[in-house]
């Protein structure tokens, strides 16, 4: 036998070898996926026999909101507490009962369980925590308002609802990609990261695969709304969904029955407010000589430990630079304090990079005061806009720009008051009539549905 016919043969013994140890392997995998395609198929009819028995039982379909936040508003726990502090804080009293599921397992969405890859952490959790909701409560309609587009799927295939979400900020987006390919340190992209091309390579993969994910999951959604241009742009490009995709601008907080016009929602000090950038351009108009008493109040609710130590960090960079006796600070006060302190003062400031839109800025120029906000994201695409061709605030990027926008301030009275009254005016864009009006408009089509 020649050379060639051994090897020939040879072959031949390790392709027979080969195929009776992949076989067993092959119809194992194909028994286990006909097992798990059952299984599924079996969850989802329990599901939908479930919401069938419970609609032909109450005579009318139902829509649940996906908020594992709501009871975080100041309202005290339980249901009574709930109402009771959306009746407070935005004067809305329900027309008739509506039912809660409280969920047990929220930790696994909070950002603290989870160090290191937060987003795909809360992402996993997420799924766990929306199946903890389904098998609480299959609706006809679910709504995703928190941004957690991994639950859609789940109730969309499993749960067999029509599903929509409303999008405040998305999971990820192509800013946080460039970010990390352009090697920029930011409250989100640590120094050990950016300063590593190999760290930063990987975090590129990691979140390109993450935002794969995401759009496959967010394109499960029956209907999208945004609450921003911003927004808008970055969920197209992610989900691309754009015939089911509209805007329906956040609503400002309403007067309240007796007490003055406008109001003020306390931020958080979070790392992305960019806090530091508001007391180094105070510190720079100060070194340039800006005429008159000039006070600094930072105002903000402190989560927790993370908060506080950040809070002692802004106050030891306050005593760095000199200003510690022009900068105060107002941690978690009452909502009353915070509306004397929006009455009381000439600018509000606003320093955050990208913010999807910032009701806080809207806020401040429903109340009167002319607004300083980051050339970026909603408040330069939506809210500090030109009114009529008039002037609604100003915009600035760094410490040189604030401090020469605050400096500039001090414009004629007249000057000053038409911008004030340009941007009061503007806001009325986002009064609780145009979110009522554009929600109903954006929901119809799918509300449609359920009478079916």
């Amino acid at each position: 036998m020649s050379g060639h016919d051994q090897l020939v043969l040879c072959l031949c013994e390790l392709t027979r070898l080969l195929w009776k140890l992949l076989l067993p392997l092959v119809v194992l995998v194909l028994l286990l996926v006909a097992v798990a395609v059952l299984l599924v198929l079996a969850v989802r009819f329990w599901l939908q026999s479930s919401r069938s028995a419970r609609r032909a039982r109450d005579g009318r379909p139902t829509v649940a909101f996906f908020h594992p936040y709501c009871n975080a508003g100041g309202g005290g726990r339980g249901c009574s507490g709930i109402l009771d502090g959306a009746r407070r804080r935005f004067n809305i009293v329900l027309p008739r009962p509506v039912q809660f599921v409280f969920l047990r397992h929220r930790l696994l969405v909070e950002p603290s369980l989870f160090p290191h890859f937060t987003l795909l952490g809360q992402s996993v959790g997420s799924i766990f925590l929306g199946w903890e909701a389904l098998m609480e409560f299959v609706p006809d309609l679910y709504i995703d308002s928190m941004g957690f587009a991994f639950t859609l799927p789940l109730f969309r295939y499993l749960g067999g609802c029509s599903v929509g979400s409303y999008v405040h900020y998305p999971t990820i987006s192509t800013d946080m990609l460039s970010v990390v390919r352009e090697r920029n340190p930011r409250f989100n992209n640590a120094d050990y990261v950016s300063n590593s091309l190999f760290l930063s390579a990987f975090k590129v993969v990691y979140y390109c695969l993450l935002a794969l994910l995401y759009g496959m999951a967010g394109s499960c959604s029956d209907l999208v709304m945004v609450n921003s241009s911003w927004t808008l742009d970055h969920i197209l490009s992610l989900w691309r969904a754009p015939n089911r995709t509209s805007v329906v601008y956040p609503l400002r907080r309403q007067r309240l029955p007796g007490r003055p016009a406008g109001g003020g929602r306390g931020q958080e000090f979070r790392p992305e407010k960019d806090h530091r950038l508001q007391i180094r351009a105070f510190k720079k108009v100060l070194d340039r000589g800006r005429a008159g008493p000039l006070k600094l109040v930072l105002i903000g609710g402190c989560r927790n430990q993370e908060d506080e130590d950040r809070v002692l960090m802004l106050r030891g960079l306050c005593q760095e630079l000199g200003v510690a006796d022009r900068v105060e600070f107002k941690l978690n006060v009452p909502f009353e304090e915070l509306k004397r302190e929006l009455g009381d003062a000439t600018i509000g400031l606003h320093t955050m990079w990208n913010e999807h839109f910032g009701i806080g800025i809207v806020e401040c120029m429903a109340a009167g005061k002319i607004i300083l906000a980051h050339k970026s994201g909603g408040p330069k695409m939506d809210i500090v806009v030109p009114f009529e061709g008039g002037q609604t605030g100003f915009l600035a990027d760094d410490e040189d720009s604030y401090a020469e926008a605050v400096r500039g301030l001090a414009l004629p009275p007249a000057a000053r008051l038409l911008i004030r009254s340009n941007a009061r005016q503007s806001v009325a864009r986002f009064s609780d009539q145009e979110f009522e009006a554009c929600f109903l408009a954006a929901m119809e089509p799918l509300m449609g549905t359920l009478e079916q």
